[in-house]
């Protein structure tokens, strides 16, 4: 195979006929593009071609499953990587469309040994991309990534015979089938289902009314433009539209859903936006519960109560602080044998015997119906309230292109490392694991690492003592961002 072009010019001769794929689609647990602007179809025939020579050079054998999400170009984007794959000499089990964990899932039922989804997950329309694993429940990271763009980018593919391709019929049921299980409420519980519009449409609502939820759906209809907003559980923007849409319907909880499916969001019954990292803490209290002595795996933008918390002490939790992303987190959850991950952008990792191990939102969804059905004289509101009080930032996201971004976080992390003080309290630690997180001697934070999956810095605060303190910390952390030229305006603030 020759090598890919790395200028992508779309409405040009070559454009019909060569690969052409931006090098910085291969990002650290994802590939994931601008779509034609970084990325044409023949470049996705480049990279199936690329996996499934990369399965063959790791022994692994010839068969994988492939999904797509609902989006108008994902079809077209799937089937170019078929071809690639195919190229190959791979088995293509295609699944249709489907939620990334629901892929996922396919590698279980169908015992496949690699899948392949094809989704931009919670990116905009115009964004596409593939999430991709070998040895489930996990998908590839940094070095699996590495080795795939190396591959790929100097034309080192190799066509091989035996590549074949059918079509999976029942997956959808299946999934569906495995979720609920023999789960059925016990208690009344109306649940706002937000989907923004994105591939959890067809699935949710469903899955809720199929375990005796009564369900008030919102934006739960399949509609790849996104009219009412981009499907993002971690977005204010969806967020506030669920509190909205609870306040109106006198909800018990809203769960909402990003575009592929693997995150799930949760607004209490009072319309109290509860960020992912606080539902979190809400679920390792529940599970320790009934399995004491757990480990439990957070990432670094999350907050410090799953070290801190009296209730996750008091059953033995350990807990472990990790770098940020879904391959990531899955590994770490598998390796350490926890018994759940927690991400503050929504990925939740369950493992057994509640899970598989693989982020899936919907799983979440059903695994919060059963804790409210554990605790029938509890709200979702009153579990929020019985956490210790910490005052949190959203996630921000200041811009820093892609070619810039790490060496300007190297810079920023160079300089916090060197602070004494932030936000008027002693500097305990710095965690770089994963950018730098900078710990307080009270027990607050402030956060900066780089986006995996955009052009962005990413952004987090807490404290435990106050608004004010808070804000102080975001505004000393902000000056040293401030001092690279090349870091740009937030995409949201608090």
């Amino acid at each position: 195979m020759a090598k890919p072009q790395s200028i992508v010019t779309p409405n040009t001769w070559d454009f019909l006929r060569d690969p052409m794929i931006a090098p910085t689609g291969f990002r650290e647990y994802d590939a994931r593009w601008q779509f034609p602007e970084a990325i044409n179809l023949p470049g996705m025939t480049a990279l199936g071609l690329g996996l499934g020579t990369q399965m063959h050079r790791r022994g692994i054998r010839p068969e994988i499953a492939v999904g797509n999400d609902y989006r108008d170009y994902s079809l077209a984007i799937k089937h170019a990587l078929i071809i690639g794959l195919m190229q190959a000499g791979i088995r293509v089990r295609d699944i249709g469309p489907a939620l990334s964990p629901m892929a996922y899932f396919a590698q279980f039922h169908l015992d496949a040994p690699a899948v392949a989804m094809v989704t931009a997950s919670h990116n905009p329309n115009g964004w596409t991309g593939v999430k991709m694993g070998f040895d489930r429940p996990l998908t590839h990271g940094p070095d699996e990534m590495a080795e795939l763009r190396d591959i790929v980018l100097n034309g080192l593919g190799e066509a091989r015979p035996g590549g074949s391709y059918d079509v999976v019929e029942g997956l959808r049921d299946a999934y569906l089938d495995d979720l609920v299980g023999d789960f059925r409420l016990t208690r009344p519980l109306k649940v706002v289902c937000a989907c923004g519009n994105g591939t959890a449409a067809a699935f949710a609502p469903e899955l809720l009314r199929r375990i005796g939820a009564e369900v008030v759906e919102s934006h739960a209809t399949l509609d790849y433009t996104f009219p009412n907003y981009n499907p993002n559980p971690e977005a204010m923007e969806m967020l506030h539209d669920m509190a909205n849409t609870v306040r109106l319907s006198e909800a018990d909880l809203a769960l909402g859903f990003d575009g592929d499916g693997d995150r799930c969001g949760v607004v209490d019954d009072e319309g109290e936006e509860i960020f992912a990292d606080k539902v979190g803490v809400i679920m390792a209290r529940d599970l320790s519960g009934l399995h004491p002595n757990a480990t439990i795996v957070a990432d670094v933008k999350s907050t410090g109560l799953f070290a801190s918390d009296p209730v996750l002490k008091a059953n033995g939790v350990k807990a472990d602080y990790w770098k940020t992303g879904h391959s990531h987190m899955k590994r770490r959850v598998r390796d350490l044998g926890a018994l759940a991950g927690f991400e503050k952008s929504g990925h939740y990792f369950l493992a057994e015997p509640i899970g598989r191990g693989y982020d899936c939102g919907l799983r979440v969804a059903v695994e919060i119906c059963k804790l409210m059905d554990r605790n029938p004289d509890k709200s979702m509101s009153d579990l929020r309230r019985a956490l210790p009080r910490t005052w949190a930032t959203p996630t921000m996201s200041p811009y820093a292109a892609d070619t810039e971004k790490y060496d300007i976080l190297d810079r920023i992390v160079d300089k916090l490392k060197s602070l004494s003080t932030l936000g008027g309290r002693a500097v305990t630690e710095v965690v770089t694991v994963n950018g730098a997180r900078v710990s307080l001697d009270n027990g607050s934070w402030g956060l900066v690492r780089a986006s995996s999956n955009t052009p962005n810095l990413v952004v987090v605060c807490e404290s435990s003592e106050s608004e004010e303190e808070l804000r102080m910390i975001f505004a000393e952390l902000d000056a040293v961002i401030r001092t690279e030229p090349g870091v740009g305006a937030y995409d949201q603030t608090f």
